[in-house]
């Protein structure tokens, strides 16, 4: 039953009446007057006054930094990656002077945006949120009213993925680290492959399935004595040229979608094995987590990873040295993106910028090079 109360007015009802994005109505707020115009900081303040506006008082001690704490949301807390990222985020927090809280979204957007609501009125100075965007989850303009109401009252928010939202944003190459590491395997010898992906509206995932299917296109491109960046690309599904011949050699890789976990990768391999992998030469898992479990479902299936298949991962966490063979990876300064985002949160620029982290290919003995060898690193015709 309606009992005629009205719901107080939020930021996005102000952002609407001044015909203003959220975010230029957070900064007319906040006093940021240097990156909005002069006409757009007045309809705000006459949107907030006609709709008697107020930040909410539990958010309003953030601005007077009445808490030190600063609070780390993250994917998943059994992943080696954001441990990483966790210990750059501490140190940096530590050499300030505060404290730092840890909440685990499990993957869930709408888990996340919880989250978000419930540290909002914990005042913390300081939000981080790490993990990959999901596509299309519905949650994040209820997201960003939240964290931009936030804010305004004085808090500042950092996010260590992709660019999804208008706060200052730590960005990892993932597209760029997986196609380098597509044409250092090629160079190997390697020329079958398998991709076990994450489902598509999981960003990272995506970013690193397209980068890595973009270096075997370049490659092969430019093995063919065409250019890459002239040439047209053959349509999703196929790299042939005329029907027949496989452009340089290489072929679409199979790809596998499961869970973006260990258990995930794990299963992808056995349902890799089931299916028979002699068409494939080596797996690029699109973390190394689930690169870890591949190589624990190919050994269980005695499938020898390193010698029977090739296995790459990405992200180059401690365990990748740790196993048997070494991994090879993509290497991702993961505590650097804690450190980043950290100095980032308390430095005084607001203009929320990009600031990307670069990757590089480390090869190691899950990969062997197979130049004149058939599976990964046993020679041919091996008795």
């Amino acid at each position: 039953m309606d009992d005629g109360s009205k719901a107080p007015p939020t930021l996005h009802d102000v952002a609407r009446e001044a015909g203003v994005s959220i975010a230029t109505a957070s900064r007319a707020l906040n006093g940021s007057s240097r990156n909005v115009r002069s006409e757009n900081a007045r309809r705000v303040r006459a949107a907030a006054a006609k709709l008697d506006y107020e930040p909410h008082l539990s958010a309003q001690a953030i601005a007077k930094g009445s808490t030190r704490t600063v609070a780390l949301v993250i994917r998943d807390v059994a992943d080696p990656y954001f441990s990483s990222i966790a210990a750059g985020v501490t140190r940096a927090a530590e050499e300030a002077r505060l404290i730092v809280t840890m909440a685990v979204a499990d993957g869930s957007p709408e888990r996340e945006l919880e989250i978000v609501r419930t540290l909002r009125g914990q005042r913390p100075r300081v939000i981080i949120v790490a993990g990959s965007r999901v596509a299309g989850s519905g949650t994040r303009d209820a997201l960003l009213e939240e964290l931009e109401e936030y804010r305004t009252a004085g808090g500042r928010v950092v996010l260590i993925s992709q660019r999804d939202l208008p706060f200052g944003t730590v960005t990892i190459d993932n597209h760029g680290g997986a196609r380098d590491l597509a044409r250092a395997l090629l160079d190997a010898g390697y020329r079958r492959f398998a991709v076990f992906h994450a489902p598509d509206e999981i960003r990272t995932s995506r970013e690193r399935h397209d980068g890595f299917r973009t270096g075997l296109r370049e490659w092969a491109l430019t093995a063919s004595g065409l250019d890459p960046s002239a040439a047209p690309w053959p349509e999703a599904g196929a790299f042939r040229l005329d029907g027949s011949d496989l452009v340089g050699g290489v072929a679409e890789p199979l790809a596998i979608e499961t869970a973006f976990t260990r258990a995930g990768g794990y299963d992808a391999a056995r349902r890799l094995v089931e299916r028979g992998f002699e068409d494939v030469e080596a797996v690029f898992a699109v973390n190394d987590v689930m690169a870890i479990g591949a190589m624990v479902a190919f050994r269980d299936a005695g499938v020898i990873p390193g010698v029977d298949i090739g296995v790459a991962g990405f992200d180059d966490i401690g365990s990748a040295l740790d196993v048997v063979p070494a991994l090879t990876s993509v290497a991702v300064p993961l505590q650097e993106a804690g450190l980043t985002a950290m100095r980032l949160a308390l430095s005084d620029d607001e203009s929320a910028p990009d600031v990307p982290l670069p990757t590089r290919v480390v090869l190691r003995e899950s990969t062997p090079p197979r130049h004149g060898k058939g599976r990964a690193g046993r020679p041919r015709d091996r008795a």
